[in-house]
Order: C-alpha cells, then sequence, then structure tokens
C-alpha cells in the first residue's frame, strides 16, 4: 500500500476547513503530523521505529477550535481518539487518577471502535440468523411425520397482515393421545408448499417490521455474577482488574426465560450473534495495534498543571503530574486489560490558554516533547460570520433543521447574520471572551420564544432580519446578562 490512497496535507486542511473557520497555521501542523504518521509506515522496519511524531501544542483562548480540530482529525484519519483534562490528573501518591488512565480509555476506545467496524462487517449474516430464530419462535419448524410436536401458543395470534386462510388454521389436527399426561398433541402435517407459503408470509412481515410489536418468550442467558462495590485507594485502577470477566467462568450461565417484543428479541439476539461471529482476539490485536500507530490523545487545559511562583499546596502537584505525563509522552509501556501498550507513536495535541503562564513554564523535559507550536487566533465578526453559515454543521442551519421538524420554516436574512456576529463580538469584548461559543448562547436566546411555540406555529414562516435580532436580544444588549445561557 502506498501512499497515494492517503489524504494529502492539503486535502487534509480542505476536510477540516468544512467545519473549523480560520486558524490555518494550526490545521497546516495537525496535517503534516498526520501525514507523516503515513510517511512513516513506508519506510523500513528499522527506521520506522526510531521516527517518533512531532507532539504539537496549541495556544489560545477558549472557543477558537482546538478541540474540534483534533477531533475532526482522528475522524478523518479513522483513529482512536480520546479527549482528557489534564487538570484531573494527580501524581502518584494523591487522592484521583493516574495519568496511565488515559491510555487504558484509549485502548477501551480503540476495542469499542474496532468491534463495531467488524460488527458492520457481520451485519448481513448476523441479520439472517436473527431473522431466522425470530421465525423459528413465531412458526417453529415442522417435525418429521408421526412424530410429536408441542402446541405453539404464538402461532394464535399472528397479526392481521398474515392471510388468516394461509396461517395454521390449515393444519388439522387429526388426534389427541396423552395430552394431559406428555403436555403435547399429534397433528398431522400440513402439505409441504403451504406450510411453505406460511412461513414466507411471516418472514416478509418481519422484513417490512410488520411484527415489531408483537410479544414472544425468549431464552435469555444470564450470569449468576453478584454484585460486587469495591472501596480502594487512589491508584487502585492501575490493576485494571475486570472483575466480569475474572468471575465469568467461575459462576454457571442461566438461561432466563422473558417477555419481550419482537422489536427487543432482534436486539437482544443480535448481540448474541455479533459475539458468536466476531472474532475478539482478532479484534483485540487490531485495536492494540491502531492504538500504538494511529492513537491520537488531546491534553486540554495544559496550562491548569504549570507551577505558579508558589511552591507550596496544590502547585507541587501540578508539577508532579508534568513529570508523571512525561514518560507516557516520550515513550512508555502502559499495561492494560488487553495487554501491553507502547506509547511511543501515539500523537499527543495539547491545548491550553496560558493566560497566566506560558509553554515556556511546562518543565523542560515537557517541553522538549512538543516541538511543534501553533498559536490560534481570536475570533472576530468576519469569522463570526462565517461560523453562523459556512460549515456543515453551522449554528443556522442546525436550527433551521431543527425547528423545520416541526412544521416551522426559518428564515435568516444577511443582516441578521451581520447583526449576530456583530453582537458576539460585542459581548466578547466587554465580559468574558468564550469566542464561538458566544454565538451558542445568543442563538439559543434569539430563538428561544419560537422554539417553544414552535408546536403550535405549524406551516408558519420567521423571517428574521436585523431588527428582529434586536427586538428578540434588547434586553442582552441592554445588561449584556446571558449567564444563565451559558453551559
Amino acid at each position: 500500500m502506498g501512499l497515494d490512497d492517503k489524504l494529502t496535507p492539503r486535502q487534509i486542511v480542505r476536510e477540516l476547513d468544512k467545519y473549523v473557520v480560520g486558524q490555518e497555521e494550526a490545521k497546516k501542523a495537525v496535517a503534516i503530523a498526520l501525514r507523516n504518521r503515513s510517511r512513516r509506515q513506508m519506510l523500513p522496519l528499522e527506521m520506522r521505529d526510531e521516527v517518533a511524531p512531532k507532539n504539537i501544542i496549541m495556544i489560545g483562548p477558549t472557543g477558537v477550535g482546538k478541540t474540534e480540530i483534533a477531533r475532526r482529525l482522528a475522524r478523518l484519519a479513522d483513529a482512536p481518539f480520546l479527549k482528557v483534562e489534564s487538570s484531573k490528573y494527580t501524581e502518584v501518591g494523591y487522592v484521583g487518577r493516574d495519568v496511565e488512565s488515559m491510555i487504558r480509555d484509549l485502548t477501551d476506545l480503540a476495542v469499542s471502535m474496532l468491534r463495531s467496524n467488524h460488527s458492520e462487517i457481520v451485519s448481513g449474516k448476523a441479520t439472517q440468523i436473527v431473522e431466522n430464530r425470530l421465525l423459528d419462535i413465531l412458526m417453529p419448524p415442522l417435525p418429521k411425520r408421526g412424530s410429536a410436536q408441542k402446541h405453539n401458543p404464538e402461532l394464535s395470534d399472528l397479526p392481521d397482515q398474515i392471510d388468516e386462510t394461509d396461517q395454521i388454521d390449515e393444519i388439522d389436527q387429526i388426534d389427541e393421545i396423552d395430552q394431559e399426561e406428555n403436555g403435547f398433541e399429534i397433528v398431522e402435517m400440513p402439505e409441504d408448499d403451504s406450510f411453505a407459503r406460511t412461513r414466507e408470509k411471516i418472514r416478509q412481515s418481519l422484513k417490512q417490521n410488520k411484527l415489531e410489536d408483537k410479544v414472544i418468550s425468549i431464552e435469555v442467558k444470564s450470569s449468576m455474577i453478584p454484585m460486587i462495590e469495591v472501596f480502594s485507594p487512589g491508584g487502585f485502577e492501575e490493576m485494571d482488574i475486570n472483575f466480569k470477566d475474572m468471575f465469568s467462568g467461575m459462576f454457571p450461565k442461566r438461561s432466563k426465560e422473558r417477555k419481550v417484543s419482537v422489536s427487543e428479541a432482534r436486539g437482544i439476539f443480535m448481540e448474541e450473534e455479533f459475539d458468536n461471529l466476531i472474532d475478539m482476539d482478532k479484534v483485540v490485536s487490531e485495536a492494540l495495534e491502531k492504538v500504538e500507530n494511529s492513537g491520537i490523545v488531546f491534553l486540554d487545559e495544559i496550562d491548569k498543571i504549570v507551577g505558579r511562583d508558589s511552591r507550596t499546596g496544590p502547585d507541587v502537584s501540578r508539577e508532579g503530574v508534568q513529570r508523571d505525563i512525561l514518560p507516557i509522552v516520550e515513550g512508555s509501556t502502559v499495561a492494560t486489560k488487553y495487554g501491553m501498550i507502547k506509547t511511543d507513536h501515539i500523537l499527543f495535541i495539547a491545548a491550553g490558554a496560558f493566560h497566566s503562564s506560558k509553554p515556556s513554564d511546562l518543565i523542560p523535559e515537557l517541553q522538549g516533547r512538543f516541538p511543534i507550536r501553533v498559536e490560534l487566533k481570536s475570533l472576530g465578526m468576519e469569522e463570526f460570520k462565517r461560523i453562523l453559515v459556512e460549515p456543515k454543521n453551522a449554528l443556522v442551519k442546525q436550527y433551521m433543521a431543527l425547528l423545520d421538524t416541526e412544521g416551522v420554516k426559518i428564515d435568516f436574512a444577511e443582516d441578521s447574520i451581520d447583526e449576530i456576529a456583530s453582537l458576539a463580538c460585542q459581548i466578547n469584548d466587554q465580559t468574558e471572551n468564550i469566542g464561538a461559543r458566544r454565538l451558542h448562547t445568543i442563538m439559543e436566546r434569539l430563538l428561544s420564544e419560537t422554539s417553544f411555540s414552535a408546536p403550535e406555529m405549524v406551516g408558519q414562516q420567521v423571517d428574521i432580519n436585523a431588527e428582529y435580532v434586536r427586538k428578540q436580544l434588547a434586553d442582552v444588549i441592554e445588561d449584556r446578562d446571558l449567564s444563565r445561557y451559558i453551559l
């Protein structure tokens, strides 16, 4: 496999442009990092292990696109991605999560992602098996002529969608013997073609979801593992014990009969068939390889673990967290319940506002492991206007689609976009600058009355212009009080 089937850095930037406005420098940095991963895979094995990823620090205020760039990059690469807040970790010896847990969490995500991918591969076969299982419950296969067949109450109330002339009433019961003693009855078999036609009609009803609400009885396997509550000191998760797996072989599984709808049964059977059809050893093996070579960890709020001038209290712990993160970033081996993970080639993208500190305040060793630094710019009016209408997930498009589900049409005039963007800039300048998140605040306030009354406005159209924006946000413009709308 060559590089021809991989996205070039320019193509990566174009894809990121669909969701993130501006920040060209940051987009180029992550595009190069992603392309270098593909280049590394083409190197000879002895050189491949020597090429380390060039980790990135993004510097910029909140709401300018740092997290979105990293998240979209991971989706482009189909890579395991984990976003964590650096401030939630503590150094060894303090109560809290240890830094190695981020690698375990990333591995769990990768296994889940790979299992989902394998589920899609076998979904066709699983669907066919589940359909046959449901069909056998609704209309069991005929035994050989003259053998005993238990009476199936599921057949007595099949819905009207199936032609009753072709149902089981065509089966003439010719003799009943030992019914009280044995609990079954002897029936004469119908003609094969008549029985086959009936089963086929039921099969078609299943495919067309006409029987989804019918209640049936199924056997569900459940493990008799007792509930265990563990009280442990901080850092206990290092042991990474999976009690369910540990005790699954010690306690027998039992079958329990449940009455569920066909729709519920379909979901239960699909999960059972996925477990039967998917080779979990292969899934785990692929997941471990994907984590080691394609994993991306986004360390947000890294400026919050920068020590201040004071060397007492929690600041000592902050520097301790940096020391604990260092071996993970520079390359170490972490034990997970699926196996050992080498972090040498995981890409780490750190981000922080650095209002009261700067990247050079990090410990020197950690600075050296983040050689690429990009500064993201604050957003202005022009960027806000583009954010409202350009991206695939633009806010204007989102609100129009949401209210369209209620039968209400929303039309934004061009001057309304200008007014919303201008107002967002004013409030960010005069209060706390929360970047593009301010647009969420304003849009929610602007359309709150329409959203509330939408069920009674079916078929109506709401035209939003600059005057409408000023009217709806008059109180906001006056006192700038948006606190109750900020998430």
